[in-house]
């Protein structure tokens, strides 16, 4: 496709800062919209053709894609970390971050964000996302009532008081003070709610993930449960993204990134800009595999301790055994097969031995950091 118009819009909740570059990087047009699809809409098809949309990663980008995409010839959700350093520069204002958005765009240095195509696949990613955001609230309520306990010297555990028969004993544990009493109480009561709402969103993501046939095929396999095999459908989205095995793992944030610079030596690290979610449940799926026994991944994990690797590499050189299994059944619309998991240890276990060689080994012991 030709250069074409480039069109730039900087999002907010109420109105959009829309800026056009020519084909030769001019700007043609400046304009204050209302955060709305029709007047939107309208607006882009004054534009000539070919036009191309950018906007930045945010809480509205998914909506405008799905609404936006078709009456543009190109569209592109850019990821806003990678623009900050380049936009900082200078005077900043909503119409002037359009026009350096619109430049970057023009000028090829846009870092795309992948979109979700369907309101379906849309709404399940969001509840899988609620469900993991209640399971942090309630954590979160479980650590303030322990924290509050030891406060006044009673040393408990989240499990301890997670049973409602096992109360009355732990706060007669307490001073007897009526206010730190009620305290108690209300934070009680606020983490069984929390609990119970936990429950219930956990129900609704299981039965929306019955529904879906690849999910089903990902939860067949070892230390993959409905949850976890949710979450990586809805965050991996397609197996197409992916070229390879190697760029998955570094989404995932499993991977290792080479670094070098002149003559020095050549470091590996995990990358830090990932999702911690979708590394947690990578991780927790191998560390699951691997204490169930009896399958290809807990076997391979004991092999990796007995060759001499840590259990933090053995589990991480695990999880992307897990991952590129599970990579290749959705690509192929197979079945978990136990014997296929073979096929993809030999570049693991090459990349396990590497981290006792040379100069990388400094940068392995920072890759069992996870």
């Amino acid at each position: 496709m030709k250069r074409g118009h480039c069109i730039a819009l900087d999002t907010h909740c109420l109105f959009c800062e829309a800026a056009v570059l020519d084909p030769g990087g001019k700007v043609v047009s400046r304009q204050k919209l209302p955060t709305a699809i029709p007047g939107l809409t309208k607006f882009l098809e004054t534009v000539p053709r070919p036009r191309r949309l950018v906007i930045e990663e945010g809480p509205l980008a998914n909506w405008l894609w799905r609404n936006l995409r078709s009456a543009v010839d190109e569209m592109v959700v850019a990821e806003p970390r990678r623009n900050r350093l380049i936009c900082k520069d200078g005077d900043k204002d909503d119409d002037i971050d359009a026009e350096k958005l619109a430049r970057l765009y023009w000028g090829g240095y846009i870092k795309a964000v992948h979109q979700v195509d369907t309101i379906e696949q849309t709404v399940f990613r969001q509840h899988v996302s609620l469900y993991h955001s209640q399971v942090r609230q309630r954590v979160r309520e479980g650590h303030r009532i322990w924290c509050l306990f030891r406060r006044h010297g009673v040393m408990i555990r989240s499990r301890d008081f997670s049973q409602a028969e096992a109360r009355p004993a732990l706060v007669e544990q307490l001073p007897a003070h009526a206010v730190l009493r009620d305290d108690v109480a209300c934070l009680l009561a606020s983490f069984d709610q929390l609990a119970a709402l936990e429950e219930t969103f956990r129900r609704r993501l299981v039965e929306l993930a019955k529904r879906v046939d690849v999910v089903r095929r990902f939860e067949e396999m070892p230390g993959l449960g409905w949850v976890r095999a949710a979450t990586l459908y809805v965050y991996l989205d397609t197996p197409w993204r992916f070229r390879s095995k190697e760029s998955l793992w570094k989404y995932l944030g499993i991977g290792l990134e080479r670094r070098r610079s002149g003559n020095g030596p050549t470091y590996l690290a995990v990358p830090q800009h990932v999702s911690r979610l979708l590394k947690s449940t990578i991780l927790g799926a191998a560390k699951s595999a691997a204490a169930q026994g009896e399958n290809p991944f807990a076997e391979h994990y004991g092999r990796w301790l007995e060759q001499g690797l840590s259990r933090d590499l053995a589990r991480r050189n695990t999880a992307s055994l897990h991952s590129a299994t599970l990579w290749g059944l959705w690509k192929n619309g197979s079945v978990y097969h136990p014997e296929w998991v073979g096929q993809a240890s030999a570049a693991i276990n090459a990349l396990g031995t590497a981290h006792h060689a040379g100069p990388a080994r400094s940068a392995a012991r920072s890759a069992a950091s996870l």
